[in-house]
């Protein structure tokens, strides 16, 4: 394979349209976590529910021209075939949305459901690949075009896999070759190789695009983010440092695989080594509890010791909805990278590791630091100059090229 297998056959251009729309392609796109952006997205847009957990819709945000949450567009890639209007009513009786807002919003769902795209490999899938990932590709070129949009933003929101064992592309590196192939920001919401394939790298430098991951911080990994730098900043030296998961529905199943949940833990345990001044005993286990659904308990259990070598216990139990969790993150940061696209940053956003475990690019891991790092991309996001992107018209200009040369 060569160090550039999927150069980006698109660059977005420079012309202004006004009031553009921003497209939002989610890997992933009839799971539990995309459907609750889509129905979130669109409640909020009708002003049926507050933007709460939302960070781009606080004061700090208030000046950085973000595209609105009515502009956005949703469509994706996925391997299932059950209707977001149904995945909403299964969720809604688990209790992730509330009972009502499937109809409310049905219409947002369907038509979110007919930007859905049939992903792969599939079991019996003849196509290599860079036939894969030139049929994604076009299926992002195509959303784009269809809808007038100004740039999309993939957003990986699937299901974690395991850490591939050879060199040839997994999954969801597939999806996001394909995506640079597009021209298209991308996003790894998840514990996924994705981008972080060494084949990839070239590509990814030369698209000149913005990226983001990965793994979203949504819970037990949050308040470590925070724990963390609290027993540093006091001098407490922690010994040991374990915790529990269980978590049921896709995520859940996926993770019984001990090589996914591998994948996921890396992400877990980086905290603690970056923000502690040792690494402690322990580790993370992850228990797949299907009757639990999109619910989610994480337990930790420090240990450490205080003044005069006094030993001592702090526990701390998160319940939460997985989905419910990361909904509002995957939408913060569909419009933080499409922002950062705009306004022509390139490269890693190492700015938006607040968001993830194991965040892209240098930076901090503890959350303060973190929430500085982004409170200063916020200021840079909004600074003057910014232009908006015709993406038909980008998709056809970029690095010279037309629909007629190609």
């Amino acid at each position: 394979m060569s160090a550039e297998p999927f150069p980006s056959e698109s660059r977005m251009s420079q012309s202004r349209v006004p009031e553009s729309r921003v497209g939002v392609w989610l890997i992933g796109a009839r799971g539990s976590v995309a459907t609750t952006v889509v129905a979130g997205c669109a409640a909020m847009t009708a002003g049926l529910h507050p933007p709460t957990g939302m960070v781009t819709e606080t004061d700090l945000f208030s000046g950085s021209g973000l595209p609105t949450l009515s502009s956005l567009v949703f469509g994706g890639h996925d391997t299932e075939d059950c209707p977001l209007p149904k995945r909403a009513e299964v969720l809604a009786a688990g209790g992730v949305m509330p009972h009502g807002l499937p109809t409310a919003v049905g219409a947002e769902l369907a038509a979110a459901d007919r930007e859905i795209r049939p992903g792969g490999p599939l079991p019996g899938d003849t196509r290599d690949t860079k036939e894969l990932v030139a049929a994604f590709a076009t299926d992002m070129r195509d959303f784009v075009r269809r809808h007038g949009l100004a740039r999309a933003v993939v957003v990986n929101v699937a299901s974690t896999e395991p850490a591939p064992a050879r060199t040839e592309l997994p999954p969801s590196s597939l999806y996001a070759a394909a995506a640079l192939r597009a021209g298209c920001p991308y996003v790894n919401f998840t514990p996924s190789t994705g981008l972080h394939h060494p084949a990839l790298a070239s590509a990814a430098v030369s698209s000149g695009l913005p990226y983001a991951g990965r793994d979203g911080k949504t819970g037990q990994t949050l308040l470590r983010s925070v724990l963390g730098p609290m027993f540093a900043q006091r001098a407490l030296a922690v010994r040991a440092w374990s915790g529990t998961n269980l978590l049921g529905g896709g995520d859940g199943a996926a993770l019984s695989d001990p090589a996914a949940a591998a994948a996921k833990n890396a992400g877990k345990e980086r905290v603690l080594a970056d923000t502690l001044a040792a690494v402690p005993e322990g580790e993370v286990h992850i228990d797949d509890v299907p009757a639990l659904g999109d619910w989610k308990t994480a337990w930790d259990h420090i240990a450490f010791d205080g003044f005069l070598g006094t030993r001592m216990i702090l526990q701390t139990t998160w319940q939460g909805c997985d989905s419910a969790l990361a909904a509002p993150l995957v939408l913060d940061l569909a419009r933080l990278v499409a922002r950062a696209h705009e306004r022509g940053l390139s490269g890693p956003l190492r700015e938006l590791g607040f968001y993830f475990k194991d965040p892209v690019g240098d930076g901090p891991s503890a959350l303060g630091e973190q929430y500085a790092e982004l409170a200063r991309l916020a200021g840079r996001l909004g600074a003057s100059g910014a232009s908006h992107v015709s993406g038909a018209q980008g998709l056809r200009e970029s690095r010279g090229l037309s629909e007629e040369g190609r």
